[in-house]
């Protein structure tokens, strides 16, 4: 009897393998209330990774998760697929800041949205949340966040870049090293 097929890298094939170019926008251009949540994915050397997948996931704006009666016709569709750009490592998203979700414990967690990124060479995909740096009060609140080491939790933290209209958060993603990405085991 043989044993077990052994695990396997995946990449390089991510540019091949996802949709046409809209896959990255969450809600449509005419949305009012978009924003835009860009970065960079690094390596452990501090370099961009130019073949990774990113996978957003995340409530609407009054904190409700897709569910088919809840939308009929809506354009919001709360999943988006974004890979890197080859030159820079840059992944942008068009979406929606989320409200509030509640948490099983029954607190509200803060605004955030859930992000899978997987690059060549990794076994598996890492899991982290994205949360945004003008919800000082909701994430102090926040009962996922607060397990995260005080000195640790800037890196899951979006800044508002200046005045832009829709408005931007930055969030660079760094697979490990010095200042890594805390990312959750599921």
């Amino acid at each position: 009897m043989r044993g077990p097929t052994p695990s396997q890298t995946v990449g390089p094939f991510f540019s091949m393998a996802l949709g046409g170019a809209g896959d990255e926008k969450i809600t449509p251009d005419d949305d009012p209330d978009r924003i835009v949540i860009e970065g960079i994915v690094f390596d452990g050397d501090r370099r961009h990774v130019e073949d990774a997948l990113l996978e957003l996931w995340q409530a609407d704006r009054t904190g409700r998760y897709r569910h088919p009666d809840d939308w009929p016709g809506s354009g919001f569709a709360g999943f988006g697929r974004a890979h890197t750009d080859f030159a820079s490592g840059r992944y942008s998203f068009q979406t929606v800041k989320p409200g509030p979700v509640p948490h099983p414990g029954g607190d509200e967690q803060a605004p955030h949205v859930s992000l899978i990124i997987q690059a060549r060479g990794m076994l598996n995909p890492l899991f982290t949340r994205v949360y945004f740096a003008d919800e000082t009060p909701a994430n102090g609140r926040d009962v996922v966040l607060g397990l995260v080491p005080v000195d640790r939790r800037h890196t899951l933290i979006a800044e508002l870049i200046g005045a832009a209209v829709p408005p931007q958060y930055h969030f660079d993603v760094r697979l490990q090293g010095e200042g890594e990405t805390v990312f959750f085991d599921f």
